[in-house]
């Protein structure tokens, strides 16, 4: 059933679990997603990047999206993921996304509010609903290099005024992840963690989870935050699940890609202690 996020990331709150956000690329890997959704009985976030849409359109994935959640028994929010561009989000509210980012998280504190209330005002009218991201989640000099970044940590402050003025439904922070893959395994300040969890009602979300260690990200489900990103570690185990059974033909190729995807996501609902949830009511 195609739904928001607003009551899964209520109940999340309640009983201290994640929900995973894998980004798909295409039919086949939304697909996937939902295949596994339904074997664990578990809720998915669908998460379109908005980089990632000369590989699927809105309107395909729109068209995709709603054909496998009206299939499915579990809840599933189909969400434009770091939407850079105002036209885009709103065609992407209008082809029937159920969620949207808005990502304005490198403009000033004032622009990315005034960003933020635009979606808002045009998202909630239509029943969908808006995350956005204060604090800055950035990427490595190099993408596989994460030694120096440009990510930006969240202030407690920034984040009571942020969401006091937007009124958004989920807030994306930065508390020591950056997008990619890293050497090593990075260190989360899980006490600006709690200190952000405390301060606001708000839903939290987090970018960059890949690669970030299990123990880290367990610790981020248990302590307040509600949905997880997962994309590098998908894609590289489907190259790594190539790359160690050399497949013979195409259909064997996309045999073992699916299989190593759902795998990934598989381990992480196990990591992010996702529960099942009923919700009263789909879009």
């Amino acid at each position: 059933m195609l739904v928001t996020s607003k009551e899964l990331f209520k109940i999340s709150q309640e009983k201290g679990f994640a929900i995973p956000a894998p980004n798909f690329i295409d039919a086949q890997s939304m697909k996937d997603y939902v295949e596994v959704a339904e074997e664990l009985n578990l809720p998915v976030i669908l998460a379109l990047a908005e980089v990632h849409l000369e590989y699927i359109s809105l309107e395909e994935a729109a068209y995709f999206g709603k054909f496998y959640a009206e299939k499915a028994k579990v809840p599933i929010v189909l969400h434009l993921d770091h939407g850079m561009t105002p036209s885009i989000i709103k065609r992407a509210i209008d082809v029937g996304f159920t969620s949207v980012m808005i990502d304005a998280s490198q403009e000033d504190f004032e622009t990315n509010v005034k960003k933020t209330k635009e979606i808002i005002e045009y998202a909630h009218p239509r029943g969908v609903v808006v995350e956005a991201e204060i604090g800055h989640v950035g990427s490595g000099v190099n993408y596989e290099n994460h030694e120096e970044t440009d990510s930006q940590y969240t202030t407690v402050a920034d984040a009571i005024q942020f969401v006091k003025e937007t009124q958004v439904d989920s807030l994306a922070v930065s508390i020591g992840t950056a997008h990619g893959m890293y050497k090593g395994i990075p260190e989360i300040n899980f006490e600006r963690l709690d200190e952000i969890a405390k301060a606001v009602e708000t839903p939290l979300v987090l970018h960059g989870g890949s690669s970030s260690g299990d123990d880290n990200l367990n610790h981020c489900s248990l302590q307040g935050i509600s949905k997880i990103n997962i994309f590098s570690d998908l894609v590289n185990v489907a190259q790594n699940g190539i790359n160690n059974e050399e497949p013979k033909n195409y259909l064997e190729l996309k045999e073992v890609v699916s299989n190593s995807m759902k795998n990934c996501l598989k381990h992480y609902y196990g990591v992010f202690c996702t529960n099942k949830i009923q919700v009263s009511a789909e879009i």
